[in-house]
C-alpha cells in the first residue's frame, strides 16, 4: 500500500490546527500563558505546512525560505512554552535564531547545496527538540520523575529527524541532483503527526498534574498564616519521622499556644486577632530552621517538629518565646501582650507523631498551669534551658530540685 504525500502533509496540516486551536481554547479557560505558546505554535506549524502544500510550486526561493522559517520559529515557540510552563521568560531571540539560521543557509548555500540545507533543516528542528527537553530535565522534581515522556518523546522526534540525513538515506544523488527518499518522508510525516498528538497529550497531563499539586498544596496549607494546616503538617510530618527513622536520629515536637487569645479577641476584634496569629507565624518562621516543620493546627495553636534532640528543641522554643513576647505592638494605642506556652516532647525518630503531640500537650497545659509564657518539656525531670546548654555543650548537669520558669527567663533551685 502505497501513501500519497500531499495527503499526508494535508493530514499535519488539519492535525496542528486542530490541536492549536484546541490548546488555545484551553488557554482562554485556564489562564495558563504556556497553552497559549503552545496553541500559537501549532497553529504557525500548520500554516507552514499548509502554505507549502497548497502553493509550493508556486513560490520563488526565498519565498519557500520564509514559509520553512516560520516552521522553524514554531519550533523555537514550542520551546519558549516548555520555559513558561515553568516560570521562565520567554526566550523571543532564542525562538527566532533558528529561522535566522535557516534564511542564511538558503543564502549561502546556493545550487547543489539541497542537501547540506536538509542537513541544517534538520539540525535546527532537533535542536529546538533537544532544548525542550534540557528545559523540562533541568526543572525535574519528584513529580517530574514520573513525566519522563514529556523529556524523551521531543528527544526521539529530533532523532528521527537526523538519522536518515546523517546515514544517508532520507537523500539520494543523482546525476548530480538532489531528491527526496519517498518512504523516508512517509515515515517522517507519519512521526511528525503522531509526535503532534502525542506531545499536546503530554501538555495536558503536565497541566492536570500541575493543577491537582496546586489544589493538593490549597488543601494542605492554612490560608491565614500561609503554613500547613493539620492535615499537611500530619503529612509532612509522617515523611520526616520515616526519614530520620532510617537515619537513626531523634524527632522533637513542639506545641505553642498564644498566651489570653481569646481576650485578644475580644479587646480588639478579630481582625486584631487574625494579625497576632500571622505575626506569631512569622516569629515561628524566623525563629526556627528551614529543615523545621511548622504548622497551626487549629484556633491559636501552632506546633513544629524538628529533626534533633530535646535540648536543641528547647533553645529553639526559648528563641520562639523571647522573639514574641518582645514584639512590642499595639493596637489603637493599647499594648498588647504577646507572650506564649510551649510544650516540648522528643523521642526516638520512629516514635509516632500522636504519642509526640500527646505529650507535647501534656507539658503545654503544665506551663500554662505554672503561668504561662514558659517552656516546659515532658520528661520525667523537667529539663531547664541551662540543662539543655550543658547538655549540648558535654557538661553533666546537676540535678536540679526544683525548677522555677519566669516569664524572662529560667532559673533554678537547690535543695
Amino acid at each position: 500500500m502505497s501513501l500519497d504525500l500531499s495527503t499526508l502533509y494535508l493530514v499535519a496540516t488539519l492535525v496542528a490546527g486542530m490541536l492549536g486551536a484546541l490548546l488555545l481554547f484551553f488557554w482562554r479557560q485556564e489562564k495558563i500563558a504556556a497553552l497559549g505558546w503552545w496553541g500559537a505554535a501549532y497553529l504557525l506549524g500548520a500554516v507552514s505546512i499548509g502554505v507549502w502544500v497548497a502553493a509550493g510550486a508556486m513560490l520563488t526561493e526565498m519565498q519557500q525560505a520564509a514559509v520553512n522559517a516560520l516552521g522553524f520559529v514554531a519550533c523555537g515557540m514550542v520551546w519558549s512554552a516548555a520555559r513558561v510552563f515553568h516560570g521562565r521568560n520567554p526566550n523571543w531571540p532564542g525562538a527566532m535564531v533558528g529561522a535566522a539560521a535557516w534564511i542564511a543557509a538558503v543564502l549561502w548555500l546556493r545550487e547543489g547545496a539541497e542537501f547540506f540545507r536538509a542537513l541544517v533543516g534538520a539540525g535546527i528542528v532537533a535542536a529546538y527538540a533537544a532544548l525542550t527537553a534540557g528545559q523540562l530535565w533541568s526543572e525535574r522534581r519528584a513529580a517530574m520523575q514520573r513525566r519522563w515522556p514529556a523529556m524523551v518523546i521531543p528527544m526521539l522526534h529530533g532523532t528521527v529527524l537526523m538519522l536518515p540525513i546523517l546515514l544517508g538515506g532520507l537523500v539520494s544523488h543523482g546525476q548530480g541532483t538532489f531528491k527526496t527518499n519517498g518512504t523516508w518522508m512517509v515515515i517522517f510525516t507519519i512521526e511528525l503527526v503522531l509526535y503532534a498528538v502525542g506531545t499536546v497529550f503530554i501538555v495536558f497531563l503536565m497541566v492536570s498534574e500541575r493543577t491537582v499539586r496546586a489544589h493538593k498544596a490549597a488543601a494542605s496549607m492554612d490560608p491565614l498564616t500561609g503554613l500547613l494546616n493539620r492535615r499537611g503538617f500530619s503529612e509532612a510530618t509522617g515523611r520526616m519521622i520515616e526519614r530520620e527513622a532510617k537515619a537513626g536520629r531523634p524527632v522533637t515536637v513542639m506545641i505553642f499556644d498564644i498566651d489570653h487569645f481569646k481576650s485578644i479577641n475580644d479587646r480588639f476584634g478579630h481582625p486584631a486577632g487574625d494579625e497576632i496569629l500571622k505575626l506569631f507565624s512569622a516569629v515561628m518562621t524566623a525563629n526556627l530552621r528551614i529543615s523545621d516543620l511548622v504548622g497551626r493546627i487549629g484556633g491559636e495553636e501552632f506546633a513544629a517538629m524538628l529533626p534533633c534532640s530535646v535540648e536543641e528543641a528547647v533553645l529553639a522554643a526559648e528563641r520562639v518565646r523571647e522573639a514574641f513576647q518582645t514584639c512590642g505592638i499595639e493596637v489603637d494605642s493599647a499594648p498588647v501582650e504577646t507572650t506564649v506556652s510551649i510544650g516540648v516532647a522528643g523521642g526516638p525518630a520512629d516514635t509516632e507523631l500522636d504519642v509526640l503531640l500527646a505529650s507535647a500537650d501534656t507539658a503545654l497545659y503544665r506551663a500554662k498551669r505554672a503561668g504561662r509564657n514558659r517552656v516546659e518539656t515532658a520528661t520525667e525531670e523537667p529539663l531547664s534551658l541551662e540543662d539543655a546548654r550543658r547538655k549540648l555543650a558535654g557538661q553533666a548537669a546537676p540535678r536540679p530540685a526544683t525548677v522555677v520558669r519566669r516569664g524572662s527567663g529560667i532559673s533554678e533551685a537547690s535543695a
